[in-house]
């Protein structure tokens, strides 16, 4: 669960460095906000109180620098494509097939 707010917070401070600068989230590196809050860890542990609001607008300003490319294309199928295998897809029960290749014969 840890993983996933920190996924949530990010995408927190992207969207409000989006919000503020009037650009499109999906135009926002996540890997720069990534890069960015971590080089900037230090400094908001060290700073005081009252300076936090000026330390955060520039770490928004940092993080609206990052911007990605027009990537098109970009949606893909939610779905697993087959490869091929050397032996063949088992269509039948696994107690029938292994009686074919006993000769007919009962298994044990």
């Amino acid at each position: 669960y840890v993983h996933l707010l920190a996924y949530n917070l990010i995408r927190t401070v992207m969207a409000q460095t989006a919000h503020r600068y009037g650009i499109s989230p999906r135009t926002l590196s996540f890997k720069g906000a990534l890069q960015h809050l971590n080089a900037f860890k230090d400094a908001i542990l060290r700073t005081d109180e009252e300076s936090l609001p000026s330390l955060y607008e520039q770490i928004l300003e940092a993080i609206s620098c990052h911007r990605v490319g027009d990537r098109p294309g970009r949606r893909e199928p939610r779905a697993v494509k087959r490869r091929r295998k050397p032996y063949p897809l088992l269509t039948k029960p696994r107690e029938e097939a292994r009686n074919e290749l006993c000769g007919g014969g009962i298994s044990a």
